[in-house]
């Protein structure tokens, strides 16, 4: 009598069943919990662009480096490694640990006396958010079936806009202190500004809520392959073989990151300078605004996309990322040259709801092309390229445009408009000329797992 045949890793991880919906759900509304606290984190410094420059005696470019490069630098530095570990080890531990770590480097920046010691603390905060998306999304990939995967991610990344605008209302907040009172007494720490108490009490919360990581279970990894990651080496190979598809794909997304960063860092500045509105009023309105428009727009592109998909559209994620693309292009122009302050914050709505909605398929664009084992690393290489890009360089080349193009600060405006316009318009050259090689990409991933399955 035959022996019967023992079923690879592979094999047996496509055959589970995914997890029950209504848990799926409750881990993915966790996780968008935690990436609304890193976002948080990460953006609060976008408005408290006075204060902090006052106190520490810096120009509009030492804090674009602040608000981006030292952030970016080291978030994206740490990710293709912290990916690969996601390829291997608990996924919810390397979250739970990295919440930790950036939560307490944020408190941190509340505590810096100098550029430096800021400096420092902000690149803390970048390698501990490094650990979370890459985790995040391999999580998301296996307790979701690609039918739903594009709504997930984006439902994931609505936190980019909760955590965004949620830091431009607490700036905001902080900034109608500063004018009552200027410093606050804390036990043990002493005098502090209105900012730097921001930085503590955005911070400490998410070193408790890092344990709720711990009612995360770990999902079968749908065609892994063995305990350890694929090396490093052979993901390289997979992607140099589909060079146009990831190219096209990361770099086209990258430059739309470069525009929502670049001119995010600066729009509140941009109403300051031009229109004469408050820090305050602008952090309100503008955060409602991103925390609003940007989490539909997100979760609006992932469902269209999906739509699209289910009707057989084999390139849906790519060519909804082109269209919302070209679409953003007229208000993305108009709200900086409209002379009312008003009808430019109006304007902003649709702008936001456009920017938002590529950044949730396009996470999902990569899993859809790359096989099961090499996601983390994947994702990370993509979260590298857009974030070195996008948050690295975006605030920087608008904030050196302003200082060494025109040396008026009054200019902000149009320094937003020539960066952002410019990588739109590039950016869409490029997904257009991604999507036959996307494609073609998904059936090599299928015949790459296939391979890896009969051996």
């Amino acid at each position: 009598m035959p022996a019967a045949k023992v079923k690879s890793p592979e094999a047996q991880g496509a055959e589970a069943p995914y997890p029950k919906p209504a848990y799926a759900w409750y881990v993915l509304l966790l996780l968008t919990v935690v990436y609304v606290f890193s976002f948080i984190d990460r953006q609060i410094l976008n408005l408290l662009v006075g204060p902090v420059r006052r106190d520490l005696g810096l120009t509009d470019t030492q804090m674009s480096l602040l608000m981006g490069f030292s952030f970016a630098l080291f978030y994206t530095g740490f990710g293709i490694p912290l990916g690969r570990l996601a390829d291997a080890h608990s996924r919810r531990t390397i979250i739970a640990a990295g919440f930790v770590a950036w939560s307490l480097f944020s408190s941190g920046c509340g505590l810096a006396r100098t550029f430096t010691q800021m400096l420092l603390m902000r690149m803390g905060v970048g390698v501990g958010e490094a650990t979370l998306s890459p985790a995040a999304y391999s999580l998301l990939t296996d307790y979701f079936p690609p039918q739903r995967r594009a709504t997930a991610l984006s439902v994931y990344g609505m936190g980019i806009y909760i955590g965004s605008g949620l830091a431009f209302l607490l700036g905001g907040v902080v900034t109608g202190w500063s004018s009552k009172q200027e410093e606050w007494l804390l036990p043990a720490v002493g005098a502090v500004r209105s900012w730097q108490l921001v930085f503590l009490a955005v911070g400490l919360p998410g070193v408790a809520l890092a344990l709720l990581m711990y009612t995360v279970k770990e999902p079968a990894r749908r065609g892994a392959g063995g305990a350890s990651a694929i090396p490093l080496g052979e993901v390289l190979r997979y992607l140099r073989a589909n060079w146009k598809t990831y190219f096209c794909h990361n770099v086209g997304i990258a430059l739309l990151s470069f525009s929502s960063y670049g001119s995010a860092a600066w729009i509140p500045s941009f109403f300051v300078r031009t229109h004469g509105w408050t820090a305050a009023e602008t952090g309100k309105i503008y955060g409602v605004l991103v925390a609003v428009f940007g989490a539909l727009g997100i979760v609006w592109g992932g469902w269209l996309a999906d739509r699209w998909s289910a009707r057989g559209s084999k390139d849906a994620a790519m060519r909804v990322a082109l269209m919302v693309a070209v679409g953003w292009i007229p208000t993305g122009i108009a709200y900086l040259v409209v002379p009312d302050g008003r009808m430019a914050m109006a304007l902003l709505a649709p702008t936001v709801f456009l920017v938002a909605a590529p950044f949730g398929i396009a996470p999902a664009a990569i899993m859809q092309v790359t096989p099961a084992r090499m996601r983390g690393q994947a994702s990370s290489i993509y979260l590298f390229v857009i974030n070195l890009i996008g948050l690295g360089i975006g605030p920087t080349a608008v904030a050196m445009v302003t200082d060494y193009g025109f040396g008026d600060d009054a200019k902000v405006g149009t320094s937003i408009l020539i960066v952002t316009v410019s990588a739109h318009m590039v950016s869409c050259l490029l997904l257009w000329a991604g999507l036959k090689p996307y494609v073609r990409s998904q059936e090599q991933a299928k015949e790459w797992m296939a391979a890896r399955s009969e051996g």
